[in-house]
């Protein structure tokens, strides 16, 4: 049975009219021992039967390929990095494999690709060029943590990181802030992990009393805590998230 499901699965990452597909591959979104907690089966079928990977970090990506049990040595792999100091005019080339009949991988620095990530860009490109993109189902920190804050899973809005100096911050919480209790909708963002603890000060001193405050941090991983409050009970607890990946949500009735 298990030779059966893994012809399979091989099967499903050939091309259709020649060409190759682009598998979009989530990633755990920290150090995880048990992969199988948070990576399907599925995807690792897929990802140890390609050859080709477009990846944020180079070494992160080869540290995942080896614990989910690629059956290449990581050396014979071929890899292309794709971040902010990525040349756009050079990621044409990335999809050459694609082309020629050979499927490629798009990992993630950590949960799914193309989410608060960089890799929108060669996955537009691939549909320009007529080249299947599949998106394979993985760990994502917003989804995740908007599914545990109990808010409003019917509107919501990601801004990513939000401003880094004082007035533009201040200005921009209490926007969202606004934006909430207007269109009754959860509002999603992220930091730096060593800037948790200002942007939690900035939230405190610049909403009101009863707004609501969800603060997830290390999701799906074994210290994973996800919990929300009144802005006047966090002040009167703070949490333990210095320098740990964390997604603030703000909900204002």
């Amino acid at each position: 049975m298990q030779d059966s499901t893994q012809h399979k699965n091989i099967i499903a990452v050939t091309g259709q009219k020649g060409r190759g597909k682009l598998f979009l591959i989530p990633t755990t979104l920290g150090d995880t021992e048990n992969l199988n907690r948070v990576i399907p089966e599925y995807n690792l079928h897929i990802l140890r039967s390609l050859d080709v990977f477009i990846v944020e970090q180079l070494r992160t990506a080869r540290r995942f390929l080896k614990k989910a049990g690629h059956p290449k040595a990581i050396d014979d792999l071929l890899f292309f990095e794709l971040n902010k100091h990525t040349d756009e005019n050079a990621i044409s080339d990335y999809l050459k494999s694609a082309k020629n009949g050979k499927s490629i991988g798009l990992v993630s620095e950590a949960g799914t690709p193309c989410i608060a990530d960089p890799g929108a860009a060669i996955v537009h490109l691939a549909h320009k060029n007529g080249i299947q993109v599949v998106p394979l189902v993985g760990p994502n920190s917003i989804i995740l943590a908007l599914m545990a804050s109990g808010f409003n899973g019917q509107q919501f809005c990601f801004h990513g990181y939000l401003p880094v100096e004082g007035n533009q911050l201040k200005n921009k919480i209490r926007e969202i802030e606004i934006n909430s209790r207007k269109l009754d909708q959860s509002q999603i963002f992220i930091e730096t992990p060593y800037r948790n603890g200002k942007m939690l000060d900035s939230l405190l001193k610049n909403c009101k009393p009863q707004t609501l405050l969800c603060i997830a941090t290390n999701i799906s991983l074994e210290s994973e805590s996800i919990q929300t409050r009144s802005i006047s009970a966090w002040k009167k607890q703070s949490p333990d998230f210095h320098k740990k990946p964390t997604v603030f949500l703000l909900y204002a009735k």
